[in-house]
């Protein structure tokens, strides 16, 4: 029996990234059936109260960072298989992106929805990744300290909030 067939140590019959030889290999999942399935990701990224000041006043020299953040996490959910090397190529019925703007962070939250044989959570966390990336790109030169360091910008907590899968 390959190690793709033995139960894994978590209880996850068949979902194992290694052959018994160790080599790395895609789960296979075209035997499953397609389920509905929906994967919440959040992270946030800390910034100076002057920089939230001016993202919520649309003063960024860059443009309009929400917006731009926004399409980047759009874009990366669907092209995480081409960055996660084992992710499987999913299509993806929907993305939600919500931006929490607090005094000195902005938290992303990423909804991602999709039909089909796997989940869709490194979707999200891709999607909530790059845009807080997107975030930082865009307000960088305003974050900046003297010496050229970002003691106050941070990006954190990023985790999957929620992960459903229901029979179709």
């Amino acid at each position: 029996m390959s190690r793709d067939e033995s139960e894994t140590p978590d209880g996850a019959e068949g979902l194992t990234h290694t052959t018994d030889d160790g080599d790395v290999q895609m789960v296979d999942v075209g035997t499953k059936p397609d389920s509905a399935r929906r994967a919440v990701a959040a992270g946030e990224i800390n910034l100076q109260e002057s920089t939230v000041e001016a993202i919520r006043a649309d003063e960024v020299g860059k443009g309009d960072v929400l917006a731009t953040a926004r399409i980047g996490a759009i874009q990366a959910v669907k092209h995480t298989w081409e960055t996660i090397p084992m992710c499987h190529q999913i299509p993806i019925t929907n993305v939600d992106t919500d931006f929490q703007v607090a005094a000195d962070r902005l938290t992303l939250e990423v909804a991602v929805e999709t039909t089909g044989k796997t989940g869709c959570e490194m979707e999200a966390l891709e999607g909530v990744t790059t845009g807080l990336n997107v975030v930082w790109d865009m307000v960088k030169a305003i974050e900046k300290d003297a010496d050229g360091g970002y003691p106050e910008t941070g990006i954190e907590n990023v985790r999957v909030l929620e992960k459903r899968k229901e029979s179709v």
